[in-house]
C-alpha cells in the first residue's frame, strides 16, 4: 500500500482530482505545519485520509484477485478440491481422473476470479460507513483491525452478492459441469459412500475467505513495513505514538 494515505490525504486536503507533484508536496508540507488546514492534522482528516487509502487498497486486493490466475496461481488462496469430499478426488486420481479433477480444481479458482470484482462496492460501502471512533480503533487496534472491522461489517452482505455471481461463474467455466461429471463418475464406482455437496456455497465462501486475505496483507503492508511509509504524513499517521 505504498503511498495510499498519501496520494488519499492529499484528495481531502485539495478536493480535486488533479495537481502536479509540486503542488501535492506543497499541500503536505502546509498541512504539517498547519498551515493550510490552519492547524494540526484533525481527527476528521486522519480519518477521511485511512478511508481512502483503505478503499485503494481494497481496489487492490479485488484486482489482484480478479486477474488471470489471481486465485489459481496464489498459494495462499488458492481454491483446492472440497475438503469435505476429499475422498472423491483421491479416489479419482487412484483410477487414473487426475486430470479431470485438474481441470475442475482450475475452473474453479476461474470462478473465483470473474467473481472477484463483485466484492468492491461492497467493500467501498462499509468503508463509507465507518466513523471517526471506528477509523482510530482500526489506526490503534491490532495489524488486522481494519481486516476484522471489514469481516464484521461485510461477511453477510458479500456472501449474499457472491453467491449468485459465484453461480453464474462456475457455470461460465464450466467447473459445475465438470464438477457433476465426477461426483457422477465417482459414485458409479462400487462400494463407495455417495456424494453430492454443494459446490456453490464453498466456492463463495472460499473466494471471501480467499479475498479477505488479501486484504490482511494490504493492511499488513502499511503497517508493518517502515519502507512503504515513504512520506512524512504517511509516518506521522501510523506512528507508535498514534497508534499507543
Amino acid at each position: 500500500m505504498k503511498k495510499l494515505l498519501y496520494t488519499s490525504f492529499i484528495a481531502v486536503a485539495l478536493g480535486a482530482s488533479a495537481c502536479t507533484a509540486t503542488d501535492i508536496q506543497r499541500t503536505v508540507d502546509g498541512v504539517l505545519a498547519g498551515t493550510t488546514t490552519g492547524g494540526p492534522v484533525t481527527q476528521n482528516e486522519v480519518a477521511a485520509g485511512l478511508k481512502q487509502a483503505l478503499e485503494v487498497g481494497i481496489k487492490n486486493g479485488a484486482n489482484q484477485a480478479s486477474q488471470t490466475d489471481g486465485f489459481y496461481k496464489n498459494s495462499l488462496i488458492r481454491i483446492p478440491f472440497p475438503k469435505d469430499v476429499q475422498r472423491v478426488e483421491n479416489t479419482l486420481r487412484q483410477v487414473g481422473l487426475g486430470n479431470e479433477v485438474d481441470k475442475f480444481i482450475l475452473t474453479l479458482n476461474r470462478g473465483a476470479e470473474d467473481a472477484a470484482k463483485s466484492a468492491v462496492p461492497i467493500f467501498v460501502s462499509a468503508i463509507k460507513q465507518m466513523t471517526i471512533a471506528d477509523a482510530w480503533a482500526i489506526l490503534k487496534g491490532d495489524k488486522d483491525a481494519a481486516t476484522q472491522y471489514l469481516k464484521r461489517t461485510t461477511s453477510q452482505q458479500l456472501y449474499n452478492a457472491f453467491n449468485p455471481v459465484m453461480v453464474q461463474s462456475l457455470e461460465k467455466t464450466n467447473a459445475t459441469k465438470y464438477y457433476a461429471d465426477l461426483v457422477n463418475q465417482y459414485n458409479r464406482i462400487p462400494t463407495v459412500q455417495k456424494v453430492n455437496p454443494d459446490l456453490d456455497d464453498y466456492a463463495t465462501q472460499k473466494a471471501i475467505d480467499g479475498l479477505f486475505m488479501l486484504v490482511a496483507q494490504e493492511e499488513a503492508e502499511i503497517r508493518e513495513n517502515p519502507i512503504a511509509r515513504t512520506t512524512e504524513l504517511l509516518r506521522r499517521v501510523f506512528s507508535k505514538e498514534n497508534q499507543s
